[in-house]
């Protein structure tokens, strides 16, 4: 990846973590795949307490990222099933209600990744 590529990378990785902090997403981790992964870079993995907020999540996080020129390649699941999958790309987003979450464990499948918290990731200049 070129430097001007992974610059934009890493500031949509963390536009998305504003994003979700300000929408008050619950324990929002990044995890960075980059040495093993061939489709991606970054996972997000967030929570929400409710079937409208994850789908207010989402459209706010597309409205989001679009203004910088940023959309989706594909949007998997709706708000009834509990998981929304954003794909970016480099960044895939996955949205969970607190059961789909704890059901489908990301972290533990993708956990020889690097987990980022999302204060850490913030804090970075």
């Amino acid at each position: 990846m070129n430097e001007e590529k992974k610059v934009s990378h890493i500031m949509a990785v963390k536009q998305t973590v504003q994003v979700l902090t300000a929408k008050k997403a619950r324990d929002i981790v990044v995890i960075d795949v980059t040495d093993r992964s061939s489709f991606a870079d970054h996972l997000i993995i967030a929570s929400t307490g409710s079937e409208r907020q994850l789908g207010t999540l989402a459209a706010e996080l597309a409205d989001k990222l679009a203004e910088d020129g940023l959309f989706p390649k594909n949007v998997e699941g709706k708000k009834p099933s509990g998981w929304i999958l954003m794909d970016y790309g480099d960044l895939i987003v996955n949205l969970f209600s607190e059961e789909q979450r704890s059901r489908y464990n990301l972290e533990k499948i993708w956990g020889d990744g690097q987990l980022i918290s999302a204060e850490e990731l913030l804090e970075q200049a």
